[in-house]
């Protein structure tokens, strides 16, 4: 067999999507590569995503149908055939559908951010089902509900054009670990003279690019947009011309905008009040100046609050005159118009029935729920694919507690025996992107791409919808839809607006969207202006966190540090954490810690330590680092448990409150104290 070289795309929960030439030799993958043709990609890639081959050929790979034979949470399975597999989780579930389809649950998120092996025959078989719903909240909906209350939809400036600003704002952004191409037109943009500014409350990899660092507490986001706001009114930094024409609710933001003084604004971020000046005046008066905002900053209680008023800073500066100006948070919203959602997922099979909506974030306290009036039935069975939320959901002593229930069935679709898995009463093998279709959007660029199989499925790995597929069947629905194959459901996601031909010859397609999208409005609002004041919502305003000092005093007095948990530059969510070559990059779970905290608590660098709360305890190694600001410490994730010190994450210490729009987890709002670990003396 020769050497062949195949398109791909990469799967997984990252604005970038990167084109993929995948390299096989042999019937196996060789090199996964960027594909330099790609604009968005030119050719690069993060070490992650490089490392791709080593993740589909893993000696770990779960490639045979397994059933659960020790305690749940043991991993211990024995092998059973697809067959057998399929019929007992037919003959399960068609026990608990007789009594109430809604007690069955399925669970997922964007472990693939495929159209196909995420939202398609998965979709059609719990809607034929009757099974209750899952709000797929997990991420990014506090964000993006924000972002279509002011402009419509998930819509923003195009990627390429920032190297072309003269001020970037990158907030609460780890551009450099979580959105490696959007960094190298930053970097464009540094080297023909703009300034770049992170606003984050970790001194991240990316602050340590830019020109300045605005090290604000966790939170507090919509405070400080709001005191740029008040800063641009009484400077004079306004397009009154662009606020008049194509902007809506303005007089009453900027009365609530007026009371936020710098002086006011630096107390509530803990930044400094010539900071919210200059940082004003800078955006104020450079042109084009651009935002790159991402999701961390919308995890906590005013997620959406803040994410709505940062959006609003362009439209007050005119920004979204030039193409080099303006906003992305997501693009998403781009590819609503050219895809086939409800052809692809077919809600009409619910057939009129209205199930109810079991919110992800909540599963931990949901698992553990009798049935009620209000909630309905006890959950009697779980299918879990692309995701692992007994290491990724909040409150995770919760979320074990939940999965090692006896009574509950659970199905894990999987590549390998994660967290979740090891609670598996059946566990399917699942492809890896190499080894099937599939076709992608993106929220990070305007390119809709496809995925082409490079090597034939492992051992006895299905993908998603084939195995849903054979579900479908085991169940006896004989809906034709059920018999639709990949290269159907590929053709299918699409609008005939997207040209489904030159997307299978040219390995994407890009949307036709203007370059600068809102120079003259016509934002996605029904009156076609950014929304100041959005139907329901009312205007924003700053909303504290759940826990801190502002909201809840006492419990600050008691866990007087907040902890943020973002991801470990080689992982994405839990994904990668068990791929050796990265794990080993990343050592070990810990904490950073600023040095003051460190020395008033008796923390030595390297020294093991106890973070703690109300929720839970979790023990791992503590780097002194200036990468924590005071009063904020870093738990770096997502680890799986079993790999942690005592079979923990940070999740320990997570809480299950939702933000303020969004129905979306709250991971950066939380309280620990960090003490000395004195078992480990």
């Amino acid at each position: 067999m020769s050497v062949t070289t195949v398109r791909a795309a990469c799967p997984h929960d990252c604005p970038d999507t990167c084109a993929l030439r995948v390299t096989v030799d042999q019937g196996r993958v060789v090199k996964v590569q960027g594909d330099p043709d790609h604009p968005p990609t030119h050719g690069a890639l993060c070490t992650k995503v490089s490392r791709y081959a080593e993740r589909t050929h893993h000696p770990e790979r779960v490639l045979r149908p397994l059933k659960r034979v020790g305690p749940k949470g043991s991993g211990r399975f024995e092998p059973i055939s697809w067959e057998a597999a399929i019929a007992e989780i037919a003959a399960r579930l068609k026990g608990i559908a007789a009594r109430d389809p809604e007690a069955i649950v399925p669970y997922s998120y964007a472990g693939t951010m495929g159209l196909l092996q995420g939202e398609s025959m998965d979709r059609r078989f719990f809607h034929r089902l009757g099974a209750s719903l899952l709000d797929r909240t997990i991420c990014a909906s506090a964000g993006g509900e924000a972002l279509t209350a002011t402009y419509g939809g998930k819509v923003g400036m195009h990627l390429a054009h920032y190297a072309e600003s003269k001020l970037i704002l990158i907030w609460g952004s780890n551009s450099i670990a979580s959105n490696l191409h959007f960094w190298t037109f930053a970097q464009q943009a540094k080297r023909n003279g703009a300034k770049l500014i992170c606003i984050d409350p970790r001194k991240t990899e990316t602050a340590d690019k830019c020109h300045q660092h605005i090290a604000l507490l966790p939170g507090t986001d919509g405070a400080l947009a709001l005191g740029l706001m008040r800063e641009l009114i009484v400077n004079d930094w306004l397009d009154h011309d662009y606020i008049a024409r194509h902007t809506e609710g303005w007089p009453g933001l900027r009365e609530r905008a007026m009371a936020w003084t710098p002086e006011r604004t630096a107390e509530v971020c803990g930044i400094g009040a010539d900071e919210v000046r200059q940082l004003a005046r800078d955006y104020g008066t450079t042109r084009p100046a651009a935002i790159r905002l991402n999701y961390g900053m919308q995890r906590v209680h005013g997620g959406g609050n803040a994410v709505r008023l940062v959006a609003i800073l362009p439209a007050l500066v005119g920004a979204w005159r030039d193409a080099a100006g303006g906003m992305l948070l997501s693009a998403s919203g781009w590819f609503k118009r050219f895809r086939n959602e409800a052809a692809l997922q077919r809600p009409d099979l619910l057939a009129g029935r209205t199930p109810r909506t079991i919110n992800m974030v909540t599963i931990g306290d949901d698992l553990l729920r009798e049935s009620s009036p209000g909630f309905g039935p006890k959950i009697e069975a779980l299918i879990v694919y692309n995701s692992n939320p007994v290491a990724v959901a909040p409150e995770s002593p919760k979320v074990v507690k939940g999965f090692a229930r006896e009574d509950l069935f659970t199905v894990v679709l999987e590549q390998f025996l994660t967290d979740t898995a090891d609670h598996a009463d059946i566990v399917l093998p699942a492809t890896t992107q190499l080894e099937h279709l599939d076709v992608h959007t993106s929220y990070g660029h305007t390119y809709a791409l496809i995925n082409q199989p490079a090597i034939a499925p492992l051992g006895e790995a299905k993908p998603n919808t084939q195995v849903f597929r054979e579900l479908a069947a085991a169940m006896g629905f004989d809906e034709p839809c059920f018999r639709d194959d990949d290269e159907t459901l590929a053709r299918t996601a699409f609008t005939a607006e997207l040209d489904f031909e030159a997307l299978r010859r040219d390995g994407w397609v890009k949307l036709p969207v203007a370059e600068a999208p809102f120079a003259e409005g016509g934002f996605l609002t029904p009156s076609g202006k950014c929304r100041m004041a959005a139907p329901g919502l009312g205007l924003p305003d700053f909303v504290p966190n759940h826990e801190s000092a502002l909201s809840t005093p006492a419990l600050a007095q008691r866990y007087p540090l907040a902890m943020i948990s973002p991801p470990a530059r080689n992982f994405l969510n839990s994904s990668f954490v068990n791929v050796k070559s990265l794990r080993d990059i990343e050592a070990e779970p810990l904490v950073e810690i600023h040095e003051a905290d460190a020395l008033a608590r008796g923390i030595a660098d390297g020294s093991i330590v106890r973070l703690f709360n109300d929720r839970g305890s979790y023990r791992c190694k503590a780097k002194l680092s200036t990468r924590a600001r005071p009063g904020v410490v870093n738990a770096l994730g997502i680890w799986w448990r079993k790999l942690g010190l005592d079979g923990h994450n940070v999740n320990e210490l997570t809480h299950q409150r939702l933000t303020d729009i969004g129905r979306a987890p709250s991971f950066y709002d939380c309280l620990v104290e960090v003490a000395p670990d004195l078992t480990s003396a």
